[in-house]
C-alpha cells in the first residue's frame, strides 16, 4: 500500500466518492441545459479546452518531469484515447441529449461496464466468471428493453438512444485501449493532454456539422453559460480529480459503484428538475441494467484488480497504479 493510500481515511474516501456520485449525476442535466442554446459540439470543445489548458501546464510542472516527458508516442496514445473516450463517449452523449431525456442518457451510460466485459470476452477472448456472464445477459436484456420499449411507446427518440448506447460502447473500447496505451505515467498529465486533443476534435466535428453557421453568442442563455462553466469546474476539475484520487487510494470495486449510482441519480434529477417523463419501460430497463452492473462489478469483470501489480503500457516498460483503467467521465 502506498503512503498516500495508507493516509486516506474512510471519511475522506466516502466524501470523495459521494462527490463523484452527486457531480456525475448532475452533469447529464448540465449537458441538457448547454444544448438548449449552444452548438453542442463546439460548446463541448470549449469545455475540454478550458479544462485541459489549465490542467496540463500545472500537471507538467509536478512529479517526475525528467523521466516522464510526453513525446510523439504519448501524444499519439492520448489522441486515440481522446477520440474514443471524450469524443465518442462524452460527445455521443452530448449529441444524443439533443433528442432524448438526460435520465435516459444516464441509463444508456450504465451499460459501459457491460460493454467492457463483452469486449474483453468476445474480442480479447478473456474468460469471465460465471457471475459476469449472467450480468452480461441481464444487462443486454435491459439495454434491448430500453431500445425496444422506446420504439413501441414512441416516447423516446430511437436514433438518439442508439447514439447514447454507441457512446457507451466507444467509452468502453477506449477504456480497454488505454490499459496498454503509451501514455504519461502521471495521470493528470495524460488527462490534460487528452482534454486538449479532444477540444480540437470537437471543434473540427462541429465545423463539419455546420455549427459555425448557427453560432450566435447573443443567443446563449444564462442557464447554458452557467451549465458550461459547471461542466468545466465541477465536472471536469473537481469530479475528475476526486475520481483519480479515489483510484489511487480506494478499492477499484468500490470506486466502480459510481457506474450504477449516477444513472439512477440522473433519472431522478431529470424527473425532479426538468419534468422528464418516467416510463414503466425505462424504469424496468434501468433496474435490469443496474442489477447487471452490480453483478459484473462484484465478479471483477469491470474493475481493475486490486493486487497492486503494474500494468504494461505497451512500450516495454511497466507502469504503477498511477495509470489505471478509466470509467465514463461526464
Amino acid at each position: 500500500m502506498t503512503g498516500q493510500a495508507a493516509s486516506a481515511s474512510p471519511g475522506r474516501i466516502w466524501t470523495a466518492l459521494g462527490a463523484v456520485y452527486v457531480i456525475w449525476s448532475t452533469t447529464f442535466i448540465a449537458i441538457k441545459l448547454v444544448n438548449e442554446t449552444m452548438p453542442p459540439l463546439l460548446a463541448t470543445g470549449v469545455r475540454f479546452f478550458v479544462a485541459g489548458a489549465v490542467l496540463l501546464p500545472i500537471a507538467l510542472r509536478a512529479g517526475d518531469r525528467g523521466g516522464d516527458r510526453p513525446g510523439a508516442a504519448e501524444w499519439k496514445g492520448a489522441t486515440v484515447v481522446a477520440v474514443l473516450l471524450m469524443f465518442g463517449g462524452n460527445g455521443g452523449i452530448v449529441w444524443a441529449e439533443r433528442t432524448i431525456p438526460s435520465g435516459v442518457a444516464g441509463l444508456a451510460i450504465a451499460t459501459v461496464p457491460l460493454w467492457i466485459a463483452a469486449i474483453d470476452r468476445v474480442v480479447l477472448h478473456r474468460r469471465q466468471p460465471g457471475v459476469v456472464v449472467i450480468g452480461l445477459c441481464v444487462g443486454f436484456v435491459g439495454a434491448a428493453l430500453l431500445v425496444g420499449g422506446s420504439a413501441f411507446e414512441g416516447a423516446i427518440d430511437l436514433g438518439g438512444l442508439l447514439v447514447a448506447l454507441a457512446a457507451a460502447a466507444s467509452w468502453a473500447a477506449g477504456s480497454i485501449y488505454q490499459r496498454h496505451a503509451r501514455l504519461p505515467r502521471r495521470p493528470f498529465v495524460a488527462a490534460g493532454m487528452e482534454m486538449v486533443v479532444a477540444a480540437g476534435v470537437f471543434w473540427v466535428a462541429g465545423a463539419l456539422a455546420g455549427e459555425l453557421s448557427d453560432l450566435r453568442l447573443d443567443g446563449f442563455s444564462r442557464a447554458s453559460v452557467l451549465a458550461l462553466a459547471y461542466l468545466v469546474v465541477i465536472g471536469s476539475w473537481i469530479g475528475f480529480t476526486a475520481y483519480l484520487w479515489l483510484l489511487r487510494v480506494a478499492r477499484t470495486s468500490l470506486v466502480a459503484t459510481y457506474a450504477y449510482v449516477t444513472p439512477v441519480g440522473a433519472v431522478l434529477l431529470g424527473w425532479l428538475l426538468l419534468d422528464e417523463r418516467l416510463t414503466v419501460t425505462a424504469i424496468a430497463a434501468g433496474s435490469l441494467i443496474v442489477v447487471a452492473v452490480v453483478l459484473i462489478v462484484s465478479g471483477g469483470g469491470a474493475a481493475r484488480p486490486d493486487d497492486g501489480s503494474p500494468a504494461n503500457d505497451g512500450s516495454g516498460h511497466e507502469q504503477g497504479r498511477a495509470h489505471v483503467e478509466p470509467e465514463i467521465v461526464l
